[in-house]
């Protein structure tokens, strides 16, 4: 017996996802919809002795798909045979827009789906100036109303009680015109058993991805020989519905003095005042990278010093071997080298969450689509964009959801620049390691270098979308319209649960990537193809007989490393990264991370391990990862290896060149392009490699 499948559907903005963190208490996961790139949120109920299988719908203003996620709640909605085909629809709406709210549930009811009205954010009723007559709407809708608040819980008993309710017949307000009743009944017979509504819905639709080839090719004769036009169609519903439900709830919803409204407007003639507005963003962005480093950096160090120890403890009490090296410097030290800045992605993902939980990033979006329209972009690719401070990934497939071909390539295409939190890891460390930490005008000086690394990211995807907006045709104009939900306290508990994800899925899937990264680096750095690998003891000694015991061994494990697998590899690329200042250390750092940019600080925790050749200043001092990278010499130069002038050629490399694989992938899916593809990764390689080049021999 399966479980129920409980769907939840909605507007944006209504509270919809704080009530499926409350219902499935956790017990959740985020995945995409088989073969499609939008997010699928579901979890489990145990209830009323059964489980319910309960599905985060995206959220949407209407049953009529103009983008994939809309088609995606159409699809589960009227597809009987998809597996997901809910067995209750709950759909939810919030006090001050909750006649959008009743349109969603009128057509999922005349869809045939059996359906309940929940309306959540109870607690603002009074403040949003409403007063309604339930028992009227009851008998309206036909259907009991579920009352909650999903942020204290409250109401939420109830609503899982119903959660096997069978709803009874439904026969909606929305009438066919008459001049559709011809094509309708000839409709009709394409499909005997659906609801009208469905039949029109196939009608108003420029095409229906689920059915078959025959019968959208029949819808299509239908539309031709009636001349319909299907955006004409589902303008006329939407017309003929908001007029009917305002004449209907007359006297059963009444609005008083919108309290919520009138504060919010308030606070956006502040937030999104010409001039104050943008300073206010920028100087948050700036306030949020000065704690990434302040906040964070007690428990970085304190991680820092903990690996450090581990690996010191482990090398005392484990035998020697090569299974014991595997372990402490394969596993542990690159393990240890993405532990170490979880802090900064918590940090990170703390603020965004806040923002968009808050309602602050409609605001931004608000604000950016007047500066980047000149760019070929609008205020919508500010969440591909700001998305891309998270993941790249993630970032491309939410373009999915900006109406205009153009725009959506665009964007596509330029979020790649935007600093992800996988390079995070990589300024954190090398900031660290080459900017002093002092302070100037009170402001931490190595996190307004943080903050100049992700205002680069925003210059190179606004240069680049210039630069393709000239050469990229548009097929037609678009216009920026959403809404701007009213300001609200943030749900900590979306805010925890948000961070939680992100960051768990940041550590444990890179995790994965470097476990099994530091493993192939081991391997190759602890075996070799030829005899100066194996007999590194006897060469070393008979070229410096009277070395120090230490300093032999030192050398050994450096000759050692050398003559190694990982070593003629790294010996093989010096010659393409030497003018940008690197070593073959480096060089090996650069070629991982192109699976992943954080496996490059994992890889050097890895090298470093391996190669003993590291001068610690005070022998008394762990031999941690920074340590490490701070005593390392580059036999090319003989300077430090993570100097000023090596150090700014990486940072300006990370910040423009092509995330990783996977990101190449997902765009070469999205774009359904390899041509935009390999000129998106050739440009941006190309460009790194030229910025990195010119920083080094200025600045060497």
């Amino acid at each position: 017996m399966r479980n129920s499948n409980i769907v939840l559907l909605g507007n944006p903005n209504v509270g919809k996802t704080s009530l499926f963190n409350r219902l499935t208490k956790l017990n959740q996961k985020v995945g995409n919809y088989p073969g499609i790139t939008v997010e699928k949120r579901e979890g489990t109920l145990k209830a009323n002795n059964k489980t319910y299988q309960i599905i985060d719908l995206p959220g949407t203003y209407t049953l009529f798909p103009n983008s994939l996620d809309e088609e995606i709640v159409f699809k589960v909605l009227s597809q009987k045979e998809n597996k997901l085909s809910p067995d209750l629809t709950v759909v939810v709406a919030e006090p001050a827009t909750i006649k959008r709210g009743i349109i969603l549930y009128q057509q999922a009811r005349e869809l045939g789906l059996p359906a309940i009205f929940v309306l959540n954010m109870m607690d603002e009723i009074d403040s949003k100036g409403m007063n309604i007559d339930f028992p009227k709407l009851e008998a309206y809708l036909k259907t009991k109303i579920y009352k909650t608040n999903a942020r204290t819980g409250k109401g939420l008993q109830d609503l899982i009680q119903s959660l096997d309710e069978k709803p009874g017949f439904y026969t909606g307000g929305f009438q066919v015109p008459q001049e559709f009743k011809a094509p309708m009944e000839e409709a009709k017979k394409l499909f005997p058993l659906a609801t009208e509504y469905l039949t029109w819905q196939y009608l108003a639709q420029d095409n229906v991805s689920y059915l078959d080839q025959p019968t959208q090719k029949k819808i299509a004769q239908i539309q031709a020989k009636y001349s319909l036009n299907p955006q004409e169609m589902q303008k006329m519903e939407s017309v003929i519905r908001h007029d009917q439900i305002t004449a209907d709830l007359e006297g059963i919803l009444n609005k008083a003095e919108n309290k919520t409204l009138d504060s919010t407007s308030k606070i956006d003639s502040i937030l999104l005042h010409p001039v104050l507005g943008y300073i206010i963003f920028f100087g948050l962005l700036f306030l949020i990278f000065q704690a990434i480093f302040t906040w964070s950096g007690p428990l970085m160090d304190w991680i820092d010093g903990t690996f450090g120890s581990l690996t010191e403890y482990l090398a005392g009490v484990l035998p020697e071997g090569p299974l014991s090296s595997l372990f402490i410097d394969g596993i542990v030290a690159g393990i240890g080298g993405i532990v170490i800045f979880v802090p900064q992605i918590v940090i990170l993902f703390l603020f965004l969450s806040l923002m968009e939980e808050s309602g602050y990033m409609s605001r931004v979006v608000f604000l950016m689509d007047r500066w980047l329209r000149p760019f070929g972009l609008n205020g919508k690719s500010v969440i591909p964009l700001m998305s891309g401070a998270a993941c790249a990934i993630p970032a491309v497939m939410s373009a999915r959801n900006i109406e205009n071909p153009k725009e959506r390539l665009l964007t596509m295409l330029v979020t790649p620049f935007m600093t992800c939190s996988a390079r995070l890891p990589i300024y954190i460390v090398i900031i660290g390691l080459i900017i002093p930490e002092t302070t100037f005008l009170g402001f931490n000086v190595q996190g307004i270098t943080l903050f100049i690394m992700y205002l680069l990211g925003i210059v190179g995807a606004l240069g680049s979308a210039w630069i393709l907006n000239k050469v990229i045709k548009s097929v037609r104009s678009s216009f920026l319209i959403f809404e701007l939900p009213t300001y609200k306290m943030p749900d900590w508990k979306n805010v925890l649960t948000n961070v939680w994800d992100k960051a768990s899925g940041f550590l444990f899937e890179a995790g994965k990537i470097i476990l099994m990264i530091s493993i192939v680096l081991w391997v190759l750095g602890s075996f070799g193809p030829n005899r100066n690998f194996y007999d590194a003891e006897q060469i070393v000694t008979e070229n410096n007989p009277n070395m120090a015991e230490d300093d032999l061994a030192r050398e050994v494990a450096s000759y050692q490393l050398e003559h190694s697998f990982l070593g003629y590899i790294g010996m093989g690329i010096e010659p393409i990264v030497r003018p940008l200042g690197y070593d073959w250390k480096m060089g090996i750092g650069l070629i991982s991370s192109f699976a992943a940019r954080e496996v490059f600080v994992g890889t050097m925790a890895v090298v470093y391990s391996l190669d003993d050749d590291v001068d610690i200043e005070d022998e008394g001092q762990k031999a941690t990862l920074l340590s490490r990278m701070r005593a390392e010499i580059n036999a090319n130069t003989g300077k430090p290896a993570y100097n000023f002038a090596s150090g700014i050629s990486l940072l300006l490399f990370y910040a423009f060149a092509m995330q990783c694989m996977a990101t190449i992938g997902v765009v070469r899916k999205e774009t359904g392009s390899w041509k935009w593809t390999l000129i998106q990764t050739l440009f941006m390689t190309g460009l790194a490699y030229v910025a990195a080049l010119i920083a080094y021999q200025i600045l060497k």
